[in-house]
């Protein structure tokens, strides 16, 4: 049987300079699933921002960790333990260095390529066995990561990034609603 989801966090980093850079796709994630029907209310609480959305036949918890990336984890153990969940209950939405810009993959565990906020996550849950939806957001050609990460997307990824953002969207009702699959599930968009 598949693990199905019911908390999905979506990672990024708080203020408005961050607000439309790679570094906080996950949040872009998140406030597309807030466009899709009626306007949600995200009270604050575990160092975030937190709701609960009936998706297929059960309630789904989404949080939005408002401490910096590499504090993600902090929030979520706050959220879990509130909540009575494990790891496995959870699906991490983030954005990924390592996956060119446009691919999507949805899986269960993995590496921690080095994410801040995943780091985060896996230490305070003494786990990294959480589900991953990993945004990719590509590598930069050249100039440090963290300036890359704390970029704007370019113009020509801006025009494909709404439907990366919707196709993600897709995958988060997949795993709350059928479950997490068993292989990694990649999609390619141009």
């Amino acid at each position: 049987m598949m693990n199905m989801i019911s908390f999905v966090v979506f990672l990024g980093n708080p203020g408005k300079e961050y607000e439309r850079t790679r570094h906080n796709a996950g949040w872009m994630a998140a406030s597309l699933i807030g466009d899709a029907g009626d306007p949600i209310s995200w009270p604050k609480k575990f160092h975030g921002r937190w709701t609960t959305l009936r998706i297929g036949n059960h309630p789904v918890r989404l949080l939005q960790p408002l401490t910096y990336m590499n504090e993600s984890g902090r929030s979520v153990a706050e959220a879990l333990t509130f909540f009575s969940l494990s790891p496995q209950d959870i699906l991490v939405v983030h954005d990924d260095i390592e996956l060119p810009f446009g691919m999507v993959v949805l899986q269960q565990g993995g590496g921690l390529q080095g994410h801040n906020g995943l780091k985060s996550i896996a230490q305070a849950l003494s786990s990294p066995e959480f589900g991953r939806l990993r945004l990719g957001i590509g590598r930069p050609a050249h100039g440090s990561v963290s300036s890359f990460v704390t970029s704007r997307f370019s113009r020509e990824e801006e025009i494909i990034l709404p439907l990366i953002l919707s196709r993600s969207c897709e995958c988060i009702m997949k795993a709350c609603t059928t479950g997490m699959p068993p292989e990694p599930l990649r999609i390619s968009l141009p």
